[in-house]
């Protein structure tokens, strides 16, 4: 059963984000420069500094959406239990509740939000359920983070016959008619983490990418931006293996291709179990480290890890660890997307050397700025850019990053 969250308004204050300061990489070259988050504040709101960072300004402020009374915004994220995913939640709260202080509404009449996301992460057949009932319910507009890219284009359609808007936030769709784009600068950001990681490394050597999925718009930017600037930047460091988390079944004949091992053999069995049919989440993800313990077998001279979310980087340190690489001469380097808690700790004990940090908070405010503004007629932006910063151990202490943390 799906996890779903109905919201009247509420102002709900979890330090999230604050000021850091960053410039861009190494060189520049194909990675641009940084949007960092200033700790001041303004109003009364410790997330202004979220906001401030938003392009353009005015996804950042609800002045002038004068909503009906009582109209309802839906927004379907990818998961809903991750750090990440609850900071996007906080922001669009947080953008209707000003919305009904700023229109005095009260009761019945508050602008209403609706947040609904898959139970398992990235489940694209229960999203394209999860919108086909959100849909049944008439919401003035609907913002997604698309599970696959291709998919839900019959609902969008049927939103769009039914005069319902639909904005995309942190992973785009194929389909034209979508309102406005709000997401992370991804191809730039990863290209200031292929450049780190790169330096890290002594730009020489073999590197390893593990993304998240094989679908959403936000893994392929990730990967590409990151191939990118490596190709271009760094001629001597080597990109040996791409591998996607949800590309279980295409490794398990790799690896029962190459079986001639008891350990091998091993993994390509816990791999096939994974795609049963009823294999379950704690399947799923013994499966992936074994696949990317395999992938670490079959590449024993790599010296670095890129991760596309902190689910990856979860299971990217689980594996290291278990194979003594995160600490000694052997230790291998790995850079990573977001910023929980959990990453942070990592990254104070070194078993991950940098962070690409996002604003969650950022793109569930804009968000819901860009539904409103469209039910409104009043134009959205195709783009709508919500910064991010890079984090290490050398300046994670600091009080502008600590308050980043989602």
């Amino acid at each position: 059963m799906k996890k779903r969250w109905s919201i009247l308004s509420a102002v709900l204050c979890v330090a999230l984000l604050t000021g850091g300061c960053g410039t861009g990489s190494k060189n520049d070259a194909g990675t641009g420069k940084e949007q960092t988050f200033s700790h001041e504040t303004r109003e009364g709101n410790e997330h202004q500094s979220n906001l401030d960072v938003l392009q353009p300004s005015a996804y950042g402020n609800v002045q002038g959406l004068n909503l009906e009374k009582g109209s309802s915004i839906s927004i379907i994220g990818r998961g809903s239990s991750s750090a990440y995913w609850k900071a996007v939640q906080e922001g669009a709260k947080q953008a209707v509740a000003d919305i009904n202080t700023n229109l005095g509404y009260k009761g019945n009449d508050k602008v209403k939000l609706v947040y609904s996301a898959p139970e398992t992460e990235n489940d694209v057949d229960d999203q394209v359920n999860i919108l086909d009932e959100e849909l049944a319910r008439y919401p003035v507009a609907v913002g997604i983070a698309a599970v696959d890219s291709g998919a839900c284009e019959v609902q969008f359609d049927l939103a769009a016959e039914n005069g319902i808007p639909i904005v995309a936030f942190d992973s785009g769709t194929d389909y034209q008619n979508i309102v406005s784009m709000i997401d992370t600068d991804n191809t730039t950001a990863a290209a200031t983490a292929a450049s780190k990681l790169c330096n890290s490394i002594g730009e020489s050597g073999q590197i390893l990418v593990i993304a998240h999925d094989s679908k959403s718009t936000s893994s392929e930017e990730r990967e590409q931006g990151f191939v990118q600037e490596v190709e271009k930047n760094d001629p001597n460091v080597t990109v040996a293996e791409i591998w996607h988390l949800d590309d279980l079944d295409a490794i398990s004949k790799e690896i029962n291709a190459d079986s001639s091992e008891k350990n091998s053999q091993e993994t390509a069995d816990n791999v096939q179990k994974a795609e049963e049919e009823n294999a379950d989440s704690r399947d799923t993800q013994t499966a992936q480290q074994d696949a990317i313990k395999y992938l670490l077998e079959k590449y024993p001279d790599v010296k670095g890890i890129f991760a596309t979310n902190e689910t990856v980087a979860d299971l990217v340190v689980n594996v290291l660890d278990s194979m003594d690489k995160t600490t000694g001469e052997d230790r291998i380097k790995v850079v990573s997307f977001d910023g929980g808690e959990d990453q942070m700790k990592l990254l104070e004990d070194g078993k991950i050397d940098g962070l690409i940090v996002q604003n969650p908070y950022g793109i569930g405010y804009a968000t819901v700025v860009a539904c409103a503004r469209a039910v409104l007629g009043q134009g959205n932006e195709a783009t709508v850019s919500t910064g991010y910063t890079w984090v290490t151990k050398d300046n994670m202490n600091k009080d502008s990053i600590k308050k980043m943390l989602y």
